[in-house]
């Protein structure tokens, strides 16, 4: 066993029911364009992250959304305030208030498929 940290998570998919509206809804409040690529078994909207930070990246799919599924963190670039108003605008739902923790702080929130999101900011 190796005393060199590892980051935990190294991929995530969310499922959603329509991925065009999707696609929408996470490049409205991700503030990013993002594309559809059909190179799999089915159409996936990529998550990536940026080759210069640490991070982990993962895809949106057309599957069967759960209310009741995992909570995905995404990181915001922007306060956390401007997340929210964003989230509303693009048809999902906000669940919380700011929760501080050492690293930042988040909120959680809801696609319009009703996944669990946490929206994290960096810093204090």
């Amino acid at each position: 066993m190796s005393d060199t940290k590892q980051n935990t998570a190294c991929w995530f998919e969310i499922a959603v029911s329509d991925i065009e509206a999707a696609r929408q809804f996470y490049s409205a409040i991700l503030q990013q364009e993002l594309t559809v690529d059909n190179s799999g078994p089915n159409p996936m909207v990529m998550l990536d992250f940026n080759d210069d930070t640490p991070g982990i990246g993962g895809h949106l799919y057309p599957g069967k959304p759960s209310r009741e599924g995992s909570t995905i963190h995404l990181v915001v670039h922007d306060d956390l305030d401007k997340a929210r108003d964003r989230i509303k605008a693009a048809g999902g739902e906000v669940e919380s208030p700011d929760i501080q923790i050492p690293p930042g702080s988040f909120f959680y929130g809801r696609d319009p498929d009703g996944n669990s999101l946490g929206l994290f900011k960096f810093g204090g």
